[in-house]
């Protein structure tokens, strides 16, 4: 079987995942926050405010993408660590 390594762990309560623990993970985290500060530096919210929940909603699509394809199977937990 292949060594599966993960970049995002699943949250200990609740759904979905926790912090990166690869420093993969983080240079995604990084980049999408670099890409939310470029977007707030060069869209301009008074006229394009749709615009901007465009963006926000596709780098952030893009995050969850990879989130899915390289975070543990997301499930309800309720803080047990069991595999």
């Amino acid at each position: 079987m292949a060594d599966t390594r993960y970049w995002f762990p699943a949250k200990r309560y609740g759904w979905g995942w926790g912090l990166p623990v690869a420093w993969q993970g983080w240079g995604v985290l990084a980049a999408h926050l670099g890409l939310l500060i470029l977007g707030f530096a060069l869209i301009d919210l008074d006229t394009n405010a749709l615009g901007f929940l465009l963006y926000v909603g596709a780098i952030t699509a893009a995050l969850l993408m990879v989130c899915w394809l390289k975070g543990e199977p997301p499930r309800w937990r309720w803080g047990d660590r069991e595999a």
